[in-house]
């Protein structure tokens, strides 16, 4: 029998704006970072830009390049059994501030550009594998 569990791919970004705020979103108790689940036939560096622009409203990103790759297990409702999310991050900009509009389906409750010196305390309030993706992705907080 085979215990492997299945592989949902995800696409993820860790996005500032020209001030080098940090986009961080709020869903489900803890602050993290924008990403969802690969679509068929998208590459995944696609998947990330549109999941950002779906959860945060934020359009005319660049894509920068890929920080980190990360896994972690969780049950999936829809599946009904344990997967691994492999999300691949990637860095983003966009110029200016612009207006955020959170995915209130998918349980996002709270967004914000972050302010570098703000990032360590909702660190406090997130998972550890946000933490180990910002502490690649070159950001200074």
């Amino acid at each position: 029998m085979n215990n492997k569990k299945p592989i949902i791919l995800a696409g993820g970004g860790v996005v500032t704006n020209e001030h080098g705020d940090l986009l961080m979103i709020f869903r489900r108790g803890k602050w993290d970072l924008p990403k969802g689940k690969l679509d068929k036939g998208e590459t995944i560096e696609a998947c990330a830009l549109r999941e950002v622009t779906e959860e945060t409203g934020v359009q005319n990103l660049t894509l920068g390049k890929l920080v980190l790759v990360t896994q972690h297990a969780y049950f999936d409702v829809y599946q009904n059994q344990e997967v691994i999310k492999e999300s691949h991050w990637f860095r983003m900009t966009v110029e200016g501030v612009p207006a955020l509009v959170p995915q209130l389906e998918e349980d996002i409750t709270a967004i914000e550009w972050t302010k570098p010196s703000d990032i360590s305390s909702r660190l406090q309030e997130s998972y550890e594998t946000i933490k180990t993706v910002l502490n690649n992705s070159e950001l200074v907080y």
